[in-house]
This record gives C-alpha cells, sequence and structure tokens, in this order.
C-alpha cells in the first residue's frame, strides 16, 4: 500500500469532478462551525456584556453581563433550533431533493442571521439563534448525505471528512473576527462577526444552483436518465460506458432489493438490521458531543479567564488553528487505517488528556502559572485527538450506514441526536462549570467527565462501529447482512452482485443475503455448464 491515496487503476473514468463537487458541498460546515464559533467570543466582549444585560453585575469583573441563565439560554437555542432542523431534513431532502434541500435551508439560516444582526437586546437575539440553528441543522444533515451519495468509495472517507475539516475553518475563521472586533465600543463589535455570514451562505447557494442532483436520489425517485446524467457528469464518462451503467444498475437493484425487505417509514428505521444501524448512528454521534469538543469551543474564552489565564482570546484562537491543522492527518488516516483504528485512537488519546486536564487543574487551582501551562498544553493535545478522529469520521461513518430507502431519514435522526446532545452541553455547562448560588462549580473538575465519556467511547467503537473503509454504500449492506459482530468486520469481502439478486426475482428477495448468493452462485454455474456444453457440441460438430 503506497503513501499517497489513489484511483484504483481499474476503476475507469476520473474521479475530480465527484472530489471537487464534495469539496465544495463541505463548504456549508463553515456556515455550522462559524455560526458556531462566534458566541463563545461574543460572550466574552465588553461592549455585548454591558449592551445585553438586564442589570446583573459579574463578581469577578463587577461589570454588567449577563447570569448563568441567559447564557445558557443564547448559546443553547441555537442548539435546539438544530435539533429539530436536522429532523426536518429527511423530509426537505426527499421531497425538494439533496441539492434544493441545501439551498432552502441556506435560506432559513440567513433570515436566523438578519434577526441577530438586529437584534439590541436578548430576546431577538435569541430568536435569530433559533432559525439559524434551524437552518444549520437542515444542513449538517443534507451535507453529508450529498457527499455520501455522489463520492466514490475509494475516497469517500475523506471527502465526507472534508466537511468537518470545513466546520473547523469556520470555528477559526469565527474566532479570528471576534478577536479582531472585540475591543471595538459599538455595536460593531458583535454585528460584524454576525453579518459575515451573509457571505457564507452566499456563496453555499450559488455553487449549489450549478452542482447536479445525487445519482441515488434520482433513483429514489425513478428516474434513471437523470440519474444516469449526474453520474456522467460526476465520474467523467459516457452514459453508455459499461462501468457507469454497471454502477447504476447495482445502485438501481439495491435499492429494489431493499425496497422488498420494508417500507421506507419512519417506524422501519428502528426494525431489524437497519434499527441495529440506527442505534450505531445515534450512539456515535452523541458520543463525539460528550468528549466535552464543544465545551472548549462554546466556553473555551469564558473558561480560560476564569482560570486566571491571560489572553485568552488568543488561547482559544491558537485551539482553533490546532482544530484545523489536526483535522488534515484524520483526513489520510481515515482511508489508511479505516474508521475503526482511528476512532480507537482517537478516544485513548482524548481520555488521556482529558483526564490529565483534570488532575493538573483540580490539585494545583488557579494560581499556579505551570499548571495553567499544562492544562493549555493539554486541552490542545486533546483538540488534536479529536480533530483527527472523532471530528470528521463521525460524520463518514454516520454517512456510510444506512440504505437508500431510509438514508435520508436515518441520518436525519443521527444528525439530531448529535444536535440535541449539543443543546444539552451547552445548556448545562454554566451550571456546571461557573461559581455562584445554584451552580457546581466544577471547573477543571468538569473534564472528568469528558474523560470518562471518551473512555465509553473506545469500549462503544470496539463493539459496535463497523469497518467500511472501501466499501460502496450498496456494499455497506451486505456488510451488515452477513457479519453479525463489528469486530469481526474488519476482513469483510464483499461477494454480492444487487444486480443479480435482481434476476433471481421476487421469491429470492425474501430470503437472507448469504441464501441468496447461494442462488446466485448456483445460476452462474448451470450458465457455465450450459455456455461449455454448447462450445463442445460446436468443436464437435466441427470435427
Amino acid at each position: 500500500m503506497g503513501i499517497m491515496l489513489k484511483k484504483p487503476e481499474h476503476v475507469a473514468g476520473s474521479a475530480a469532478p465527484a472530489i471537487i463537487v464534495g469539496l465544495f458541498v463541505a463548504f456549508g460546515g463553515i456556515l455550522f462551525g462559524y455560526d458556531t464559533g462566534t458566541i463563545g467570543g461574543i460572550l466574552a466582549m465588553k461592549y455585548w456584556r454591558e449592551l445585553f444585560s438586564t442589570g446583573y453585575v459579574n463578581p469577578k469583573d463587577h461589570i454588567l453581563d449577563i447570569t448563568s441563565t441567559q447564557k445558557s439560554e443564547i448559546v443553547s437555542l441555537l442548539s435546539a433550533g438544530t435539533f429539530f432542523g436536522s429532523l426536518c431534513a429527511a423530509p426537505m431532502g426527499d421531497i425538494l431533493g439533496r441539492r434544493m434541500g441545501m439551498i432552502a435551508s441556506t435560506g432559513v439560516f440567513t433570515f436566523g442571521v438578519i434577526l441577530q444582526t438586529a437584534a439590541t437586546r436578548i430576546p431577538l437575539f435569541v430568536a435569530g439563534r433559533f432559525f439559524a440553528g434551524f437552518g444549520v441543522g437542515l444542513i449538517s444533515a443534507l451535507i453529508p448525505l450529498y457527499q455520501s451519495e455522489t463520492a466514490p468509495k475509494w475516497i469517500r472517507g475523506t471527502i465526507v471528512g472534508c466537511y468537518q475539516l470545513a466546520i473547523t475553518i469556520g470555528l477559526l475563521l469565527a474566532s479570528i473576527v471576534d478577536n479582531a472586533t472585540k475591543d471595538r465600543n459599538d455595536t460593531g463589535s458583535y454585528r460584524i462577526p454576525i453579518a459575515i455570514q451573509f457571505a457564507w451562505a452566499l456563496i453555499l447557494v450559488v455553487g449549489m444552483l450549478i452542482l447536479p442532483e445525487t445519482p441515488r436520489f434520482n433513483i429514489k425517485r425513478g428516474r434513471g436518465e437523470a440519474a444516469a446524467k449526474a453520474l456522467s457528469r460526476l465520474r467523467r464518462l459516457d452514459v453508455e460506458h459499461p462501468a457507469l451503467v454497471e454502477e447504476l444498475a447495482e445502485i438501481k437493484a439495491n435499492h429494489e432489493y431493499e425496497l422488498t425487505l420494508g417500507k421506507s417509514s419512519y417506524i422501519e428505521c428502528f426494525k431489524g438490521t437497519l434499527g441495529k444501524r440506527l442505534a450505531t448512528g445515534c450512539g456515535l454521534q452523541a458520543l463525539q458531543q460528550l468528549t466535552g469538543v464543544n465545551f472548549i469551543f462554546y466556553y473555551g474564552t469564558s473558561f480560560f479567564q476564569s482560570s486566571g489565564i491571560q489572553n485568552s482570546f488568543v488561547i482559544s484562537l491558537i485551539t482553533n488553528i490546532i482544530n484545523v491543522v489536526s483535522t488534515f492527518p484524520g483526513l489520510y488516516m481515515v482511508e489508511k487505517w479505516g474508521r475503526r483504528p482511528l476512532l480507537l485512537f482517537g478516544a485513548i488519546g482524548m481520555c488521556i488528556s482529558q483526564l490529565i486536564v483534570a488532575i493538573v487543574g483540580t490539585a494545583t487551582g488557579q494560581s499556579s502559572v505551570v499548571a495553567n501551562k499544562v492544562l493549555i498544553a493539554f486541552v490542545c493535545i486533546y483538540i488534536f485527538f479529536f480533530a483527527c478522529s472523532w471530528g470528521p469520521v463521525a460524520w463518514v461513518v454516520t454517512g456510510e450506514l444506512f440504505p437508500l430507502k431510509a438514508r435520508a431519514k436515518a441520518l436525519s435522526m443521527t444528525t439530531a441526536t448529535n444536535w440535541l446532545l449539543n443543546w444539552a452541553i451547552a445548556y448545562a455547562t454554566p451550571y456546571m462549570v461557573d461559581p455562584g448560588p445554584g451552580n457546581a462549580n466544577l471547573g477543571s473538575k468538569v473534564f472528568f467527565i469528558w474523560g470518562g465519556f471518551c473512555l465509553i467511547c473506545t469500549a462503544f467503537v470496539w463493539f459496535c462501529i463497523y469497518e467500511t473503509k472501501g466499501l460502496s454504500l450498496e456494499q455497506v449492506d451486505e456488510l451488515y447482512g452477513k457479519v453479525g459482530k463489528a469486530w469481526q468486520s474488519k476482513g469483510f469481502v464483499p461477494t454480492v452482485s444487487f444486480a443479480e439478486v435482481q434476476d433471481i426475482g421476487p421469491t429470492g428477495r425474501s430470503q437472507s443475503l448469504a441464501d441468496i448468493e447461494a442462488v446466485a452462485g448456483r445460476k452462474r454455474s448451470v450458465a457455465h455448464v450450459d455456455q461449455n456444453g454448447s462450445s463442445n457440441m460446436m468443436h464437435n460438430e466441427k470435427y
């Protein structure tokens, strides 16, 4: 195996169009990351605190501020909006399509940005946070869906992982802009960072007007000719090319086979192997949040301030730079190592880093300069482990798990799980960390909680995550149909052709994949014998 990611020699056509399309669509992650990242810096801006305060004075710096309750409301309402938005992504993606769904989602997001930009009081600001979150929730489910359905299987993990890279870039840009405007003594201090999001939305909409709909969505809607044209653009092959015809036939046959096993309703998503996959996806997305990453990016600036660290904005900027840079090795390793090894590597590294931060912070308090440096160092090491593993790979795995008939519905539910935990953490963190009546005042002790969940992540990956590297989305169905244990999935080699399943007929489709494969094998053997018999007869007649 070489160092570089290269297109297999037997694969026809060019992967460049699909890679470019996938990378552009990942740009939507900037909306997600930037909107998430701006709030942490805005909450620490002196002008914003005084403008939006309802009379509360912060006992630490004796400046007008918002209460822990108001802080929880402002931060968590975005996550509440994203939760409902991600659930609505399924009907939008199945009715409007993946492409038009993303365009409509960006419109909802833009409305939320308008409200936040206009706000000078908490109620309108919170309303804007909710609608922006609703749009982000829609986008966050539709982007991995679009990428998974268009990317070649040999580089699908890297392409979908670029969505997380775009999120980290959005977080970094938010940190840079917040740092640039934090000292302004006017509404520009917070309005400039918020209004910049109009540019991200415009870029995404213009691009999506040009890009094709996914071939798999067209197959789902019975538009075979449109699916062939879309796949032709993505693979740079003629619609009559044998490789393109074969890939399209396999997608169609797999979809028809899945439909014979059950309907594509929400209830069906909770049954059988599909229910198992849904539980895996929801668990993975929940644990991604429970590693504590958004504690750093939502409340990192405020936490570093309360820990006695000077230049907390600069420290927050550094953590964002590390987040971006560390994502690149993950994009490479997800295809070289595979999904399972990379997730295990990340979970173990995050667990050790979090526990060291918790122990040092608890043992030394806020007065030690050395302890503060250790805290910053291991927070940065933790971010490295997250950014190269659980950050991108959670989106990669959930994008690969589900059959076409239920992909939009199931992916929307896994994404909603991510946002539900995102909301819970955003809402609970001020009460867990901040001092004052009714608050737990955990401070650095909160990292014991995140470290404990990282330990759970390790067990979850071992027992629940199947290795899907190098498999087409249709072959993932075969993997779950044949392999009963996640830790046995590494050596799986697909052998079923769903085009052959289609040829067996309706009676074969109700059987297990193993039975169907046996029938297809016998059919091939008979055909081979008949062909040889005919050849021998022609040979005898000739002589």
